[in-house]
């Protein structure tokens, strides 16, 4: 990787060589400079403006992009910006900032962004950040204008623009980019009406997650079908390059740090690691997501015999967890609370493993508040809303998230699951070492609700043919 400017100790005399500033300055042509945005997202965010406005009238609404993180001294991590920021902008510019100024009965929103440096000025060719040479093809304030329908200004003129502004509301996700935004008091109540705002998805966003859902099982055969490959070389490591190298193809890239547990590592619920062995006996968790370009995100997660067939025990646990998982799926309909299929779940999980001896209390016991005690083998919750974030609208109110009924337009992740630790004594020696989960990502429809990601199977019989058959 080339050396950043700034690290260069000859850029002085780069900037004083009149010779070479000139001839940098002359014979470029003009590249394209649109930018890559999704179809249909302009109008998109202005519907999503106007949700928002009424919330905060006679209100100067600010929001950040963010900036990229420090990888390692001069290095950065790749760019993602700001879901709530997204959401009402489509911009995917680094450091870009929205001001939506109240004006007659709601507002009209100005986009902020670093000014691109072009041939002909001396940040051209010394500027790692901004500068066309190092970047490449750098949209400016028309392109940006024109792609999404916003008036774009530079960053440059924020200042005056935050100086004209009173009242102003502001999310505190991402401010660290600019300290103009340092000084005003952020509102808690802009990132929680933007979280239960997000809940509803609209049609746009609906097509946008079925798509990524789409892509998703694409990656899930993808994967499966390199198993022989990674029992005999590469393990785990090499079905998370395989699913991430699909989502960074067909997408922006994976929604979520990808998880691949094979035997002992299965029940480790972030095993973002995957650095161990992928084996042929054991049974293999795989959870999941495409990120689309939308950036709106599935989550996924398939539990598969490495060999192709289910042990026996491996089929209990599973056949135990998909009554779980049926059980939660019928439970999601509008009218319902959000706690509805999670108690559905867990009714199941705690009947099946009274029933195989493990609970030392009744079922009744386990599963009163004091209890809980089949939570040891399931300490994780069971579903969560989906979206432009994997674990999306979190800064919404305890009221209008777990406490609410779910509405049309949510859509959810519904995801059950047994987890035996290797090392945990209190289960047979035949089931430690085994984790098994099944996650669907589920759209509420105005009479129910629809499996988006059922193209996968569910039952044990059914992921063992769908194996075959790739």
């Amino acid at each position: 990787m080339p050396r950043p400017p700034q690290g260069d100790p000859r850029l002085p005399q780069l900037r004083e060589a009149t010779g070479f500033v000139e001839y940098m300055e002359t014979g470029w042509a003009t590249p394209d400079r649109t930018p890559d945005t999704v179809p249909g997202i302009a109008g998109a965010t202005a519907a999503h403006r106007a949700r928002l406005s009424p919330a905060f009238m006679g209100r100067t609404i600010v929001l950040a992009g963010g900036k990229a993180p420090v990888r390692v001294n001069d290095n950065y991590y790749g760019f993602r910006p700001d879901s709530n920021f997204f959401w009402l902008t489509g911009c995917s510019a680094e450091e870009a900032v929205v001001v939506m100024s109240p004006i007659g009965g709601g507002h009209d929103a100005t986009l902020f962004i670093p000014a691109p440096a072009y041939p002909g000025e001396a940040d051209f060719f010394a500027d790692a950040a901004h500068g066309e040479l190092w970047v490449g093809s750098a949209p400016g304030m028309p392109e940006w204008t024109a792609a999404l329908q916003i008036e774009t200004r530079p960053l440059a003129e924020l200042e005056a623009a935050l100086a004209r502004a009173s009242d102003i509301a502001l999310a505190g996700s991402l401010l660290g980019a600019n300290p103009l935004l340092h000084s005003i008091p952020v509102s808690s109540d802009l990132g929680r009406v933007l979280s239960e705002l997000r809940m509803i998805k609209d049609e746009w966003e609906i097509a946008a997650l079925r798509g990524a859902v789409n892509d998703t099982v694409d990656g899930f055969k993808a994967v499966a079908r390199e198993i022989p490959q990674a029992i005999k070389f590469g393990g785990e490591r090499w079905l998370q390059g395989t699913f991430d190298r699909h989502a960074r193809t067909v997408g922006n890239g994976p929604g979520y740090s990808t998880i691949v547990g094979s035997g002992a590592n299965a029940p480790i619920l972030h095993w973002v690691r995957c650095d161990g062995p992928v084996q042929e006996d054991a049974a293999l968790l795989l959870d999941m997501g495409v990120e689309a370009r939308s950036l709106y995100t599935a989550d996924v997660t398939r539990t598969l015999p490495a060999s192709g067939t289910f042990s026996a025990a491996q089929r209990e646990v599973h056949d135990l967890v998909e009554v779980a998982h049926r059980a939660g799926l019928a439970a999601v309909a509008p009218g319902k609370q959000f706690s509805d299929f999670y108690d559905a779940a867990l009714e199941v999980i705690a009947t099946g493993l009274h029933s195989w001896g493990i609970l030392p209390v009744s079922v009744d016991e386990a599963l009163s508040a004091k209890g809980q005690h089949h939570r040891r083998y399931i300490v994780c919750g069971i579903g969560h809303h989906l979206g432009l974030d994997v674990h999306d609208c979190a800064q919404s109110s305890y009221a209008a998230y777990q406490g609410a009924p779910m509405e049309p337009g949510m859509v959810m992740a519904v995801e059950p699951g047994l987890y035996f630790h290797s090392w945990d004594n209190t289960v047979p020696p035949e089931l430690r070492g085994m984790g098994v989960r099944i996650e669907d990502n589920v759209l509420v429809t105005p009479t129910g609700s629809e499996v988006l990601s059922d193209a996968l199977p569910i039952t044990a019989d059914g992921i063992e043919e769908w194996m075959r058959a790739l």
